[in-house]
């Protein structure tokens, strides 16, 4: 029987994947616009993107799906299943992702900076050669973090229709009346490839370390 359900419920992977890495991109480059926000000298804007993260972050992810699937229509504005699920994914991954930005940078001494500016360097390349790389390596771990808990949160997507491993799992369950057997399938899944996600972060974490000579 499980080499019947384990094929079908595997067909979701590509669309799993799809949803979570573009969301997850999406999500960082405006967490990056969000983080800039936050740190701006103007007072305004500071307060509009610390209500932006807040707000995004206390409603629940499947209320941003069904906002964006079923209420954007009245609007004249119509999305796809993989469309209205990368846009609510990308919103919720933006408000996350410029948190963990926010915690790199503030784990990078003031003194670092300094000394970039007593070398002559400019404030462009002192932010993109010294600043960025330490950020990042510091934040790596929550980003790959953040990214196996969406992937777990790309399940949701399964109730707008999205055809990703959950979905499948359903309709497997529907079909072979093997419900239980079905979401352990999908459940094994689902953990094989959080552990790649976290190998790979790993392996790039170790890489960053020898590149920077942080121990």
């Amino acid at each position: 029987m499980i080499g019947q359900i384990l094929p079908a419920i595997a067909q979701g992977i590509g669309q799993t994947l799809y949803v979570t890495g573009a969301s997850l991109l999406f999500g960082g480059l405006i967490g990056l616009v969000l983080v800039g926000a936050a740190r701006s000298p103007l007072g305004i804007i500071r307060t509009a993107a610390s209500l932006y993260i807040n707000i995004v972050r206390v409603i629940p992810p499947i209320t941003w799906l069904f906002l964006i699937y079923f209420g954007l229509p009245q609007y004249a504005l119509r999305l796809n299943t993989i469309q209205a699920a990368i846009i609510g994914f990308s919103i919720i991954a933006s408000a996350f992702m410029a948190e963990i930005y926010r915690s790199g940078l503030l784990s990078i001494p003031d003194g670092q900076r300094e000394a970039a500016h007593a070398l002559g360097m400019s404030s462009i390349t002192t932010v993109a050669h010294v600043i960025t790389p330490q950020a990042f390596r510091v934040a790596l771990p929550a980003i790959a973090t953040y990214g196996i808990g969406l992937l777990k949160d790309s399940a949701l997507a399964s109730t707008i229709g999205v055809r990703e491993i959950t979905y499948y799992a359903q309709q497997s369950a529907k079909q072979t009346h093997e419900g239980l057997l079905s979401f352990v399938v999908a459940g094994a899944l689902y953990i094989a490839i959080s552990l790649i996600v976290a190998l790979i972060a790993r392996r790039v974490d170790l890489k960053l370390r020898r590149k920077i000579g942080v121990a």
